[in-house]
């Protein structure tokens, strides 16, 4: 009897954006003036200009900042290790985008370089009435403002589409690949050119693959931070709220978030007790956590433990991960001698107390090549030592 075939693997699903990447991150984009460096001062703890005038932020402001997980504090008050290492967000502050950007106007062409740079975006829009804060349009429109930043990266993805098509148009008349590739960005073209975002398109799985290699500003996943006077946020209402929320609905569904930047820096600057003394009276909580869960999660992120006496750290790796990928994070060696991947899920850590008693239940397991990392699982890797390395866990 003929050996049976080997069944095939089923192909990974593509996403659009760097996949497997590291040092992903998320930008605060918006127009000048709308509160993204506050924002990013008081999220970051960090002090860049925030003063009032266009263009203040002219280099993109970089920070990490801790992904808030009550998991990892519990292992930490579990094992007491001698080294914390929390799981972080990059972030970046981008400098303020005006009407005719991808024409060069303000800073024009450096500004929408930075965007490219990033894999997410918090679009910052501004609902705050303030005669002290100048809006670089003359008033708070905050559908003209998404308005504006819409058209301004649809109309620089066009531009990049163009240049690429120019780079293949020669090959294509004698090379199928060049001639599949003109396709692709012909298709991509009149689909900006109808008005539409990339990340709405309906591709291919080459399609995806190919968009990858072109980093385009309306395939990045958006959040959408609507920034309200503090007296609006406590209340929880603005009568902006609605129509910005269809708006987005209307293209692409995308998370929104009122936040109020003067709000979460003013409490900042509050001692501790008197602080929570004003959150309670006022019935209300900061966002911040909220903001930077979401901005983590955009960016289709998730992360391990490895837990011990020594050191508690969170790897940070992409959904749908495969353990000796995930291994990789720590060391490549452990990637390339990867053995096997032993396995317990945070809540079975938790539920029974230890990793003997998780083995007992059942619940600590042996995982192999093509297992998928889940968020929150505590792993020991067993490898095949290669040069430089001793033992084989760790």
């Amino acid at each position: 009897m003929p050996p049976k075939k080997k069944a095939e693997e089923p192909k990974k699903a593509l996403v659009l954006g760097r996949p497997n990447a590291s040092g992903l991150s998320i930008g605060i984009v918006g127009l000048p003036n709308v509160g993204k460096s506050t924002f990013f001062n008081v999220v970051t703890k960090n002090s860049v200009p925030a003063e009032n005038f266009p263009f203040c932020t002219i280099d993109p402001s970089e920070a990490r900042i801790n992904v808030p997980d009550e998991r990892f504090n519990w292992l930490c008050d579990k094992y007491k290790p001698k080294s914390e290492v929390a799981p972080f967000l990059s972030i970046t502050d981008i400098a303020g985008l005006v009407k005719g950007a991808a024409d060069g106007e303000g800073l024009g062409n450096a500004f929408l370089s930075h965007i490219r740079a990033v894999d997410a975006i918090y679009h910052m829009i501004r609902v705050f009435p303030d005669a002290d804060v100048t809006h670089v349009e003359g008033d708070v429109d905050p559908v003209r403002d998404l308005e504006i930043i819409e058209k301004e990266l649809i109309l620089k993805d066009i531009e990049a589409v163009a240049s690429n098509k120019g780079k293949y148009e020669r090959q294509a008349r004698t090379d199928k690949v060049s001639k599949e590739i003109m396709g692709f960005l012909q298709t991509f073209e009149d689909h900006l050119k109808a008005g539409k975002l990339i990340r709405m398109g309906n591709w291919s799985q080459k399609e995806i693959e190919f968009l990858n290699t072109l980093q385009l500003l309306t395939a990045k996943t958006g959040i959408f931070l609507v920034n309200m006077c503090p007296a609006d946020y406590i209340k929880k209402k603005n009568k902006w709220l609605p129509k910005i929320k269809a708006w987005i609905d209307e293209r692409t569904g995308e998370q929104l978030i009122p936040i109020s930047a003067q709000f979460e820096s003013d409490l900042a600057d509050m001692p501790e007790d008197e602080r929570a003394k004003y959150l309670e009276e006022n019935k209300v909580t900061s966002c911040l956590d909220k903001v930077v869960v979401s901005g983590y999660k955009a960016l289709n992120l998730c992360h391990f433990f490895t837990a011990g006496a020594d050191e508690v750290k969170c790897w940070t790796i992409q959904n749908n991960t495969k353990a000796p990928q995930a291994a990789g994070r720590i060391h490549t060696d452990f990637e390339k001698g990867f053995i096997c991947a032993e396995v317990m899920p945070y809540e079975a850590l938790k539920e029974h107390g230890s990793e003997a008693a998780c083995k007992e239940a059942g619940k600590y397991r042996q995982q192999g090549k093509e297992y998928l990392v889940q968020d929150g699982d505590v792993i020991y890797f067993k490898f095949n030592a290669g040069a430089g390395l001793q033992g084989k866990k760790k």
